[in-house]
C-alpha cells in the first residue's frame, strides 16, 4: 500500500465524489492552538483530531509524555472521526507529517487501511491553490473497531538492549541526542548504543518526503538493510512514527519506542550517553527525576 498521498490524486478523488475521510492533525511541540489553526482553515471536510487526547493516552512520567492510548479509547476516537470498514483515510498537518505520522502509524498499528500522509500537507495543498474551508466539521459516528498489534513496538527493556541486535535510532534534533540541549525531558542524552537520525531529514525543502532511493540510501548509512531489526524513538514517541514511515517508503519495517526519551529520562536507573557517538565508558546512571515541562 502506498504510504503517501500528493494533492493532485486527493483533490482529483474529492471532485469525483470518492468517499475519503480526511483528518487534520495540527499540533507542534510547544503550540497549544491546533484547534484554533484548525478553525482558521482546513482542508474541506477534514475532521480535526486532538494529538494529546485522541492520540495519546495517560500514565506516570515513566510512561512518556504521549503513551499510546488504550484500545477502546483509540476506537472511539476513529467512530467519532466517521471512520466506517473500507474508508480510505488521509491524514495531513501543517508540519511536513511529523504530527499527522503518530495518527497514520496508530490507525495501521490498529489494522486500519488504507490510510496515507498527504505528502507535504497543508503546505503542498495551500501552493496548488486548492480551497480550503473554515470553522468546525462534525460527521456521523462510524463503526469501525481497531485491533492493535499490526505494527511492531518495542518496551523500554527490548530498546535498551536493541543495538545488541539490531539498529536503534534516534529521531530527535541532533543537538538533543548529544545531549548539548534539553528543552522538556529531565536528562540530555541518548540512549546507548542509539544511532542519531533526525526525522527533519527525511523531508525536501517542501516537506514533502525524500524519494524512495534516497530514503534508502540514507538509512543504508546508518546501517540497514533487508533484515536488519530496526527500532526508533524521539521525545514521546510523536516524530519517531515519522520516521518509521520514511522507513517504510524506502522498504523497511521498523519497531516503534512509544515512551521514547521521555520514558527513558524519567525512569530512575537507565543509562544516559552523550556526544555524537557512544564510546565504552560514557554512558552514566540516569539521577532521581526532578520538575519536568511537559509538551
Amino acid at each position: 500500500m502506498d504510504i503517501l498521498m500528493d494533492v493532485e490524486t486527493l483533490s482529483t478523488r474529492l471532485q469525483a465524489g470518492v468517499r475519503t475521510v480526511l483528518l487534520d492533525v495540527r499540533w507542534a511541540l510547544g503550540d497549544p492552538h491546533g484547534r484554533d489553526h484548525y478553525l482558521a482553515g482546513h482542508l474541506p471536510g477534514a475532521v480535526y483530531v486532538d494529538l494529546a487526547t485522541e492520540l495519546a493516552g495517560h500514565g506516570g512520567a515513566a510512561d512518556g509524555r504521549h503513551p499510546l492510548p488504550a484500545e477502546a479509547d483509540f476506537g472511539a476516537s476513529m467512530r467519532r472521526w466517521g471512520l466506517n470498514e473500507g474508508d480510505t483515510v488521509v491524514v495531513y498537518d501543517d508540519g511536513g507529517s511529523t504530527a499527522a505520522a503518530r495518527a497514520w502509524w496508530l490507525l495501521g498499528h490498529a489494522g486500519w487501511g488504507p490510510v496515507h500522509l498527504l505528502d507535504g500537507g497543508l503546505g503542498a495543498w495551500r501552493a496548488a491553490g486548492l480551497p480550503l474551508e473554515s470553522g468546525d466539521v462534525v460527521v456521523d459516528p462510524g463503526t469501525a473497531v481497531p485491533r492493535y498489534g499490526s505494527k511492531p513496538v518495542a518496551d523500554i527493556d527490548q530498546t535498551a538492549d536493541w543495538s545488541s541486535h539490531g539498529v536503534l535510532l534516534d529521531a530527535r534534533a541532533g543537538e538533543r541526542y548529544r545531549g548539548e540541549v534539553e528543552p522538556i525531558d529531565p536528562q540530555a542524552g541518548h540512549v546507548p548504543g542509539a544511532l542519531s537520525a533526525p526525522t527533519t531529514e527525511n523531508l525536501a525543502g517542501d516537506k514533502r518526503f525524500l524519494p524512495a532511493a534516497e530514503l534508502r540510501s540514507r538509512f543504508a548509512a546508518l546501517g540497514i538493510e533487508d533484515g536488519t531489526d530496526v527500532a526508533v524513538y524521539c521525545g514521546s514517541g510523536v516524530t519517531a512514527a515519522h520516521q518509521i514511515a520514511a522507513l517504510e517508503i524506502a522498504g523497511f519495517r521498523a519497531a516503534l519506542f512509544p515512551g521514547s526519551w521521555s520514558a527513558w529520562s524519567n525512569t530512575p536507573g537507565r543509562p544516559v550517553a552523550t556526544g555524537a557517538a557512544d564510546p565504552a565508558g560514557t554512558a552514566s546512571a540516569v539521577p532521581e527525576r526532578g520538575d519536568r515541562v511537559d509538551s
